[in-house]
């Protein structure tokens, strides 16, 4: 079974992974991201995406990640250039940054600069949550989470937090699950998370595992991969297309490559324009022009996109 053929959309979304360094090394990480990665925005990539993002009103959102993006050369100076030309700014955070020496002035930049946080929480659940993230790792985003409610995030409607939750990585066929109903799993989110840390939130994005980093490593490890991919093409919505998050979306790595999405970056599938030739940062300013793609880059993964009621970095894409 071949993927649909998928065009591009005129592209509104920027989305630019930092670089692979993180202070966590969570087990279904795609980006395969850790410590001990040395991967960095490059400084003529970090001239160049600057340039791109004031030139260009047709970017609405800039779409920071990693790695930690925070502790990223370019995060903060791409972040101010982006609000100061009029752009939404999401930061892909995973909380526990902030504790890490450095950093612990990251929440009241972000309040300054109104930066939209979208935060890794896989679970309400403590076990859950330390499973797949690191000992202690819940514990210190309950912390964080606090600490950016008392800054105004998840009340003042210019300071908005949003949670992500990814479902466990199956260990067996029998495992085998998309996410559950997202505004279902929203309200028991906002229910347990209020009553017990007083935490308050605006918003909870569902995301599928996709068979790609530590992810497609562990399911090839216990013979799944094969499997779980006909899982995922078997939960084949059609009615997901018109929204998949590759359409309007650029996405950039430390070298200034451009892929179609994340998950194609990290595949090492890039992004070609009509003649069949890969992409740069530095080609989209030489032409002046950001559609310069008519067909989208796919692979099998991305029927993990296209499964149930969807998935992108916004959540499910149907209800």
């Amino acid at each position: 079974m071949t993927f649909p053929t998928l065009t591009k959309a005129p592209i509104r979304t920027l989305q630019i992974n930092l670089g692979r360094r993180c202070n966590l090394t969570c087990s279904h990480c795609h980006v395969e991201a850790s410590p001990k990665r040395t991967e960095e925005l490059l400084p003529e990539v970090l001239r160049d995406l600057v340039a791109l993002v004031q030139r260009f009103p047709q970017i609405e959102t800039v779409d920071l990640t990693g790695g930690a993006p925070e502790m990223h050369a370019g995060f903060r100076e791409l972040a101010i250039a982006a609000r100061q030309s009029d752009k939404a700014v999401i930061v892909r955070s995973n909380l526990t940054i902030y504790f890490v020496p450095g950093y612990g002035d990251l929440p009241e930049f972000c309040a300054e600069h109104r930066l939209r946080i979208v935060a890794s929480l896989p679970c309400y659940l403590a076990e859950n949550v330390d499973a797949m993230r690191g000992d202690g790792v819940f514990e210190e985003s309950i912390q964080a989470l606090g600490w950016l409610n008392r800054l105004g995030y998840g009340t003042d409607p210019h300071l908005v937090l949003d949670l992500v939750y990814n479902p466990p990585l199956p260990s067996q066929r029998e495992q085998f699950r998309l996410p559950p109903p997202q505004a279902n799993l929203e309200a028991a989110y906002r229910e347990y998370l209020g009553q017990h840390f007083g935490i308050k939130f605006n918003h909870l994005l569902t995301i599928a595992n996709l068979p790609i980093g530590r992810s497609h490593h562990h399911l090839h490890r216990l013979g799944l991969a094969e499997d779980y991919s006909a899982f995922l093409q078997e939960q084949f919505n059609p009615t997901t297309l018109p929204h998949l998050m590759c359409r309007p979306q650029l996405s950039v790595d430390y070298q200034g490559n451009l892929y179609d999405c994340d998950f194609n970056q990290m595949a090492g599938i890039p992004a070609r324009d009509r003649q069949g030739k890969t992409l740069t940062v530095a080609n989209v300013l030489q032409s002046g022009d950001l559609d310069l793609i008519e067909h989208i880059q796919t692979a099998d993964f991305c029927y993990g996109c296209a499964a149930g009621s969807g998935s992108s970095c916004g959540g499910a894409l149907v209800s």
